[in-house]
């Protein structure tokens, strides 16, 4: 037999195995139990995400807080975060979340926003009435405002009302500067929204019409 034809010697690892040649271990397909190749390429599912949809709602961090605790082995440093998420339309919610670093409390906050979305009645691009609403310390005055007026407000209002679908709107803070109790204060007075036509004047204004016109044909 000429020596060109001659087999490689097999090499034997310490363990007793035969040693696996790059050549032979790049071409070798990783199977799992059941027996089937596995594909190293493939991605988990779950990790998998598609950033050509669109997200229906947007979210803005309004606030970052650094909190502390004191405990026994000392002073314990967390984060709080305010975010607000809202569709651009009349989907709007708040959300206070504290965390062990920025990243999560964030994460956290958005969570809580999504589960505390409310909607809101809406007069074009406008609120529907003029509300004033106290939440803890906090004050807030809202007035709707003729088209072209837009938003007239402070930094944490013009945030909320920025991911809504009003356009024009006048606000003042009157009592404190507390951002979260800010915060509640609008998103309550949004909630309290009623449309013109469930208004009890434009009711009363109904039903005396009505009656004055039995009283005609009487």
């Amino acid at each position: 037999m000429p020596e060109n034809t001659k087999k490689a010697p097999k090499v034997i690892n310490k363990s007793g195995t035969l040693k696996m040649s790059d050549e032979v271990a790049s071409k070798k397909q990783t199977r799992d139990i059941s027996g089937r190749p596995m594909d190293r390429g493939r991605r988990r599912r779950d990790r998998v995400r598609d950033n050509g949809a669109p997200k229906e709602f947007d979210e803005v961090t309004i606030n970052i807080d650094r909190v502390s605790r004191t405990v026994k082995g000392g002073r314990r440093m967390r984060f709080k975060a305010l975010v607000v998420i809202g569709n651009h339309k009349n989907k709007v919610g708040v959300g206070v979340a504290k965390g062990g670093d920025v990243t999560s409390a964030v994460a956290k906050a958005t969570a809580k926003a999504k589960k505390n979305l409310i909607t809101f009645n809406m007069d074009g691009e406008t609120i529907c009435h003029e509300v004033e609403v106290k939440a803890t310390g906090a004050d807030v005055l809202m007035k709707p405002a003729a088209p072209g007026t837009g938003i007239i407000a402070g930094g944490v209002v013009r945030s909320i009302i920025g991911l809504t679908g009003v356009k024009n709107l006048i606000s003042k803070s009157l009592g404190s500067t507390n951002k979260v109790n800010i915060a509640y204060a609008v998103i309550e007075g949004l909630k309290q929204q009623t449309p013109r036509a469930e208004w009890e004047t434009t009711k009363v204004k109904g039903a005396t019409k009505k009656a004055s016109a039995k009283k005609e044909t009487k």
